[in-house]
C-alpha cells in the first residue's frame, strides 16, 4: 500500500493512462511483425522467381509464359485466401448471450456454487446449447459476461469469445473460427501449392547449381533461385503437415480446441459429438457448391451459434437434435442431396 501511494506521488498525471494507452499500440504493432514476414518473404519470392527465373534464367518463351501464367494464378489464390484469412468480419457473441445487469448481480451475490449454477442453468434455459462444462454447468465467460455458445471459447489475445474457435494464429493476426475457416482452409491449399510450384520448377536450376553448370553470368541471380528453392521446401514441408492436420479436423468436424479436448455434452465427452459423417462435415465448412469450395467467398453452413448433431438413439437427445435442425433455418437442409442456400444466401 506505502509502495503504491508513493508511486502515485512520484508519477505524473495521466501517466498509467498514457502507458497503459502506449503498450496497447505497442502491441497491436506486434502482433503485425508475423503477417509482415510473411509479406516479405512472398514479395521477395516474386522477385526471385519472376525477375531472376523466369526473365534471366529461362531461354523459352513458351516455358516463359506458361510458369508466369501458373505462377500468378497461385498468387492470387493464395493472397486472396490469406487476406480474407486475416481481416474477416469476426462477428460478436449475439447479445441474447450477454448476462442483464439484474442477473449479473444475483449470480455476483450468490453464495454457493450450486446457487450460481442455478443461475445460469434459469438464465440459459431457452439458449440453443447443449454443451457443458466438465462439471456438467452451463459454459460461462466471466471476462466477458456471457454464457458461451456451443463451440465458442474466449481468446485471451483478442480479450473477446469467438464462436467455433479453432486457435489464434499470430501468422493472420486473428482467432481462426467459424467466419474464417473456409478461408483458412484455402489459405494453407494454396499456400503449399504455391511452394510445391516453386520447388517443383526451380529444382532443374537447383541440380544444374549443384552440378556446377549454372550456365548463367550473373552470379546473383542464381543464388536467388537455390534460396527460393530451399525456402519452398521448407515451407512446404510445415504447411503440408499443418494442412493434412486441419483437414483432417474438417473431415471429423473438430476444431483443434475439441481435438485436445473432447467437448463434453450433457451424456459425458463425445469427441465426435458434432461429426456428421466426413462428407457433410467437410460441406458445413465449404457449402453445397462445388464451384465454390476453391473460391475464398464465404459459403459455410449455419450462424456459429447452432450446430446439428448426429442421430441419437436417446429419444431426448432425438428430440434434441431436431429442434436444432429447425433453428438451422427454414429451408433444406444443408446435408440432403438436393441444392440447397448456403449462410451468404439467407
Amino acid at each position: 500500500m506505502a509502495s503504491s501511494m508513493q508511486n502515485n506521488r512520484v508519477s505524473p498525471p495521466g501517466y498509467c493512462v498514457c502507458c497503459r494507452t502506449c503498450n496497447m499500440w505497442c502491441w497491436r504493432a506486434f502482433k503485425w511483425l508475423p503477417v509482415l514476414l510473411i509479406v516479405s518473404i512472398v514479395t521477395w519470392s516474386y522477385y526471385a522467381y519472376v525477375i531472376q527465373l523466369c526473365i534471366f534464367t529461362i531461354e523459352s518463351t513458351v516455358q516463359q509464359c506458361i510458369y508466369l501464367v501458373l505462377y500468378h494464378i497461385l498468387l492470387i489464390m493464395f493472397a486472396w485466401s490469406y487476406w480474407r484469412t486475416i481481416f474477416a468480419d469476426i462477428k460478436p457473441i449475439p447479445e441474447k448471450y450477454k448476462l442483464p445487469e439484474a442477473e449479473l448481480e444475483k449470480l455476483l451475490s450468490a453464495e454457493t456454487e450450486d446457487a450460481q449454477r442455478t443461475i445460469l442453468e434459469n438464465f440459459a434455459k431457452d439458449l440453443p446449447i447443449v454443451t457443458r462444462t466438465m462439471s456438467g454447468s452451463v459454459r460461462y465467460c466471466n471476462r466477458c459476461v456471457l454464457v458461451k455458445p456451443d463451440r465458442a471459447h474466449h481468446c485471451s489475445i483478442c480479450s473477446r469469445c469467438v464462436l467455433k474457435m479453432d486457435h489464434h494464429c499470430p501468422w493472420v493476426n486473428n482467432c481462426v473460427c467459424f467466419h474464417n475457416y473456409k478461408f483458412f482452409m484455402l489459405f494453407l491449399g494454396y499456400a503449399l501449392l504455391y511452394c510445391l510450384f516453386i520447388m517443383s520448377t526451380c529444382l532443374p536450376y537447383f541440380i544444374r547449381f549443384w552440378k556446377g553448370d549454372f550456365g548463367m553470368s550473373g552470379s546473383a541471380g542464381r543464388y536467388h533461385i537455390v534460396f527460393a528453392f530451399f525456402v519452398a521446401l521448407m515451407f512446404a514441408i510445415s504447411l503440408g503437415s499443418l494442412f493434412g492436420y486441419h483437414c483432417y479436423l474438417v473431415a471429423h468436424n473438430r476444431t483443434t480446441l475439441e481435438a485436445f479436448r473432447a467437448p463434453m455434452f450433457r451424456g459425458g465427452a463425445d469427441k465426435n459429438g458434432f461429426s456428421m459423417g466426413a462428407y457433410n462435415n467437410f460441406k458445413e465448412v465449404f457449402g453445397n457448391s462445388p464451384n465454390k469450395w476453391v473460391v475464398p467467398v464465404f459459403t459455410s453452413f449455419g450462424d456459429g451459434i447452432v450446430y446439428p448433431l448426429p442421430q441419437q438413439d436417446e429419444d431426448t437427445e432425438s428430440l434434441l437434435s431436431s429442434e436444432r435442425w429447425d433453428r438451422w433455418g427454414e429451408r433444406a437442409r444443408p446435408f440432403d442431396e438436393r441444392e440447397s442456400s448456403s449462410f451468404d444466401e439467407l
